[in-house]
């Protein structure tokens, strides 16, 4: 019996331990975060004064927040507000307040009724006005909740009347951000409603205060109204006036919110008619706007004269009269009021008889006008635009330029008229200015034609020293219009001379001749006999084809021919020879021309449309045809696929257009090539010690479809979701190879367990990153691991890699979609050249600078991602990171990489040759499908540590430029 009681009771005490130990990993779990809250309050109970309170919040204020957490620490800080006398605490308390409210899952209408509780016993100002800006913070994270709105909105206009500045400002904050846009705003406070007059509109309410004694708070009022514009509600047309007389106020902030106010007004109500004051004229209130912003381009302030003149680039709805005013100090005719022909006789008729000079002045005027009261524009506002580029500080001058370049675009005879201020600007003292000016003539070329003295001072600029400014020069005149021949004579010799000057100029030049040969061809015509040499009689010798300068007269030259079929007949018999060489060596400088009796371009002159249009369908019907690899044989499989692949690659060297999709399509062929030839029967129905040459081969080739996967999407951009699902569906099946290979080849239990750990990630992973594109892989080898999970997650190593290799081998080829926006990344390296044999001497120990100058070619981020490789003879390779600073901008999807590369090395017998290539650096955390969605958007902590941490990041290099040789020779120190 003893026995048998003491068996129940071992069976009773189990079952009481075993129950508990199903639950203990919650509660740990649980124990394991001490609540935020308690240890909150146990730190402000510790503090004896407001200063240590004051230092436990901040403290707090630095570490994250869970969301669940949130509702209890905003408790304990409120129950600490009503108990806290110092107004510094009570202030921090509601800021963390305001910062929790934005905590990422949390919603604040809990807390709205004790924040606004805490607003009817406050006494000091700060801390009501950081209330206010709390109540905010809870308004725009409660949207959807009008009777929130609604009470904030009330709270506000109560304490508009509020004695100090920064509670009035955050109430017109509060107003212009919350008031309602659809809805008039009712006032049913017991002493608002006489001084309010019951229902007013949230406009007329936030107006009352342009006018208040403080600048601030005027300066609030009106950027709560332009919150309120730019949140869709229309602003009053009665505003205008107000607005207007803010234009004058004291105070720059004031000034500068007006001028954003009036501009706004102009584009609502552009054709209203407003009054002249003092007069009888009306004028559209857009032109009135366009005039009381010219005014203020020689406003006192140079942040309000900035913001001045890039307003008026956006005003391109005014008359064209008061547009041309901006460019005349002196007012015109054209905005002076007339007296018609009526007025002028009834005043003669008045006066009751002509003047016979017996009287001093008897027929002077009956009363003086003042010109101020008959001008429809101020005099002040006359030569707005020759202010601005006349101003002291560069950053006016420089908004000036971009204000006329914005006007000038949408008419070409204001373009025509703003040429000579334009053209002054080259020689501004300050290099960005100057730089700016020609960017914006670059922009307006196609309006204007430039006479031979503006042409002489644009070319005076090619003697500037800053490599930018004389390569946007060029660029300006490849799209520049000159008028007569002696344009083309001026331009071409200074051109040379900036040849001659600065060598690495080289392709700049030639390039911009092109353009300048091919946009006048019949002004080049009556120079050929001059530019070429040549004589009707006596034969000219021959010129040097090494000469960089002759080269560029003959692109000039050429050019020119291909729209003049005359020109080819001043041509001597050279000619025809050197075009022949540059023909081949610099192709896309020299076009393809009908010569007569040679047949140079007989390949050239087939090339028509038809085979640009059928160059897509033939890659469409390539990546068509590969879909049917399913149905043949493993050998001819293969044979398709390299026939394919090198149909495509082809296909990108004719087609530039097509050149990233083609090579795409040919990258993502070859991996799935690779894939096919590491899967072969032979391999797999054989003892790994037989077939120990194929493993090899096999782990190779999943190696290389891992890197090409990482180019197929780091090296091109333009890529949609679906395609990126593809890449990383094909770099899965190389990962489930490398492990296949792992538990083959390797022996031991732990690796191939954390492989198999790690390869779930991975599939998990991919599940909930591309969840939207999982119904276009039906059938495919992820979609059959899916269906697997719950088996894959509980079975061993070994029969995870079993069902591996079989749905491996058993998976077919996932079709590609056809790109249809896609780029390749491209960097071409410019200088150095690679054809010198001198080599580049230096000491050995020191440095030598090397100029590196490349073009980038739909590269995404440049600064962050473009690196420069040297590679020594000896094996050492460098890796150097430009400065952001090297990187320029000249078009889109374009850049320019202008740097130095430092060299240095030991004491070599003779020269040897290095190699300098651009890398694309990557990482597969950087990809925007990747990315956490919460990464960007953190809660009231910027503290990224309660994020979850994420995955292993791959990280390496592409590289994406040909390499270019130089000769190098470090000699050895003397003693």
């Amino acid at each position: 019996m003893a026995a048998h009681l003491k068996k129940r009771v071992y069976e009773e005490f189990s079952k009481v331990v075993q129950i508990p130990h199903e639950e203990t990993p919650a509660k740990k779990l649980r124990l394991s975060k001490p609540s935020k809250s308690a240890a909150l309050h146990i730190d402000l109970c510790k503090a004896t004064n407001s200063t240590d309170a004051l230092q436990y919040l901040l403290q707090f204020a630095r570490k994250p927040v869970e969301t669940e957490s949130v509702e209890g620490v905003v408790r304990i800080l409120l129950e600490h507000y009503y108990k806290e006398t110092d107004n510094s605490v009570r202030l921090k308390i509601a800021s963390l307040l305001g910062l929790l409210s934005k905590t990422q899952g949390f919603s604040p209408d809990c807390i709205v009724d004790d924040a606004i509780n805490t607003l009817s016993n406050e006494k000091s100002h700060q801390v009501l006005a950081q209330l206010l800006d709390t109540l905010l913070v809870i308004g725009t994270q409660l949207p959807e909740s009008p009777t929130v709105r609604q009470r904030l909105i009330d709270v506000a206009c109560k304490h508009l009347s509020d004695t100090y500045f920064g509670v009035r400002n955050k109430c017109l904050q509060l107003l212009g951000c919350l008031g309602m846009v659809d809805a008039p705003l009712t006032k049913d406070s017991e002493g608002l409603s006489t001084s309010l007059g019951g229902v007013r509109d949230v406009q007329s309410i936030i107006s009352d205060y342009f006018g208040d004694q403080d600048p601030r708070v005027r300066t609030a009022a009106l950027k709560a109204m332009l919150q309120l514009h730019e949140r869709g509600m229309k602003i009053h047309e009665i505003i205008y006036d107000q607005a207007c007389r803010l234009l004058s106020d004291d105070y720059e902030q004031v000034r500068s919110a007006a001028v954003q106010m009036v501009w706004v007004l102009s584009q609502l109500y552009p054709e209203s008619i407003v009054p002249i004051p003092s007069s009888n004229e009306e004028i559209r209130l857009v032109d009135d706007a366009f005039g009381k912003i010219s005014h203020m381009v020689s406003d006192g302030s140079w942040m309000v004269r900035v913001q001045a003149a890039k307003t008026l680039g956006s005003m391109l709805q005014v008359s064209p009269h008061f547009l041309e005013q901006t460019l005349d100090k002196k007012l015109m005719s054209d905005l002076r009021r007339k007296r018609t022909a009526h007025e002028r006789a009834k005043d003669l008729f008045a006066s009751g008889e002509f003047s016979s000079g017996r009287k001093w002045a008897d027929d002077a005027p009956k009363e003086k006008l003042d010109t101020n009261t008959v001008n429809l524009i101020a005099s002040g506002a006359c030569g707005a635009f020759v202010h601005g580029l006349e101003d002291e500080m560069f950053e006016v001058r420089i908004a000036a330029v971009e204000a006329l370049c914005q006007l000038a675009r949408s008419s070409p005879s204001f373009a025509e008229k703003c040429l000579d201020f334009l053209v002054d600007m080259f020689n501004d003292e300050i290099e960005e200015v100057r730089l700016q000016s020609i960017h914006v003539l670059r922009e307006i070329s196609t309006h204007i034609t430039l006479r031979e003295d503006q042409l002489d001072t644009v070319l005076a600029v090619l003697e500037d020293s800053s490599r930018d400014i004389r390569e946007a020069l060029h660029e300006l005149i490849c799209y520049t219009n000159v008028s007569t021949k002696e344009c083309i004579q001026l331009a071409l010799l200074e051109l040379l001379k900036n040849l001659n000057k600065y060598p690495t100029d080289r392709n700049s030049v030639w390039k911009c001749l092109k353009f300048l040969g091919s946009r006048h061809p019949t002004l080049v015509l009556p120079l050929v006999p001059e530019l070429l040499s040549t004589h009707p009689y006596f034969d000219t010798p021959e010129p040097d084809m090494d000469d960089p300068a002759y080269i560029a007269v003959l692109v000039l030259v050429f050019n020119a021919a291909k729209s003049c079929p005359t020109m080819p007949a001043l041509f001597s018999d050279h000619t025809f020879r050197h075009y022949a060489y540059l023909r081949d060596s610099l192709s896309h400088l020299v076009p393809p021309l009908r010569l007569p009796g040679s047949g140079l371009d007989l390949v050239d002159s087939r090339c028509g449309s038809g085979s640009l249009e059928s160059a897509p369908l033939f890659l469409q019907q390539s990546l068509n045809r590969v879909s049917t690899i399913q149905n043949l044989e493993a050998p001819g499989a293969q044979d398709l696929l390299d026939f394919t692949i090198r149909d495509l690659r082809r296909l990108g060297e004719l087609q530039t257009e097509l050149a990233g999709a083609a090579d795409f399509c040919a990258t993502y062929l070859r991996c799935q090539l690779l894939l096919m030839k590491a899967l072969q029967e032979k391999l797999w129905n054989m003892a790994v010690p037989l077939c120990l040459k194929q493993n090899v081969t096999a782990t190779a080739a999943a190696q290389q479809i891992l890197e090409e996967t990482y180019k197929l999407e780091f090296l091109y951009s333009g890529l949609d979701s679906r395609q990126v699902a593809t890449i990383h569906h094909v770099r899965l099946q190389a990962k489930a190879l490398q492990l296949i290979l792992t538990a083959r080849t390797r022996q031991g239990l732990d690796p191939l367990i954390s492989s198999c750990e790690k390869f779930l990630q991975d599939i998990e992973s991919f599940q909930r990153l591309f969840l939207k594109e999982l119904p276009h892989l039906q059938d495919s080898f992820v979609d059959k691991l899916l269906e697997l999970m719950p088996r894959l997650s509980s079975c061993k190593p070994v029969e995870l890699v079993k069902i591996l290799q079989t749905t491996l081998r058993q998976s077919g080829l996932l079709q590609l979609r056809l790109p249809e926006q896609i780029h390749q990344a491209t960097a071409t390296i410019i200088e150095p050249t690679g054809e010198s044999d001198n080599p580049l001497r230096f000491t050995s120990g020191l440095v030598v600078a090397l100029d590196i100058d490349a073009t980038l070619e739909h590269v995404q981020d440049p600064q962050n991602t473009v690196k420069v490789q040297v590679l020594y003879p000896d094996g050492q390779s460098h890796v150097i990171h430009p400065k952001p600073g090297d990187f320029r901008k000249p078009g889109p999807d374009r850049h320019r990489l202008i740097t130095q590369v430092y060299l240095s090395h030991t004491a070599w017998t003779e020269p040897s040759q290095i190699e300098v290539r651009l890398l694309l650096a990557y990482s597969s955390s950087s990809t925007s499908l990747s990315s956490p969605p919460s990464a960007s958007k953190l809660g009231w902590s910027d503290s990224m540590d309660s994020l979850p941490p994420p995955e292993a990041a791959v990280e390496g290099i592409i590289p994406f430029s040909k390499p270019v040789k130089v000769y190098i020779m470090p000699k050895p120190a003397r003693r």
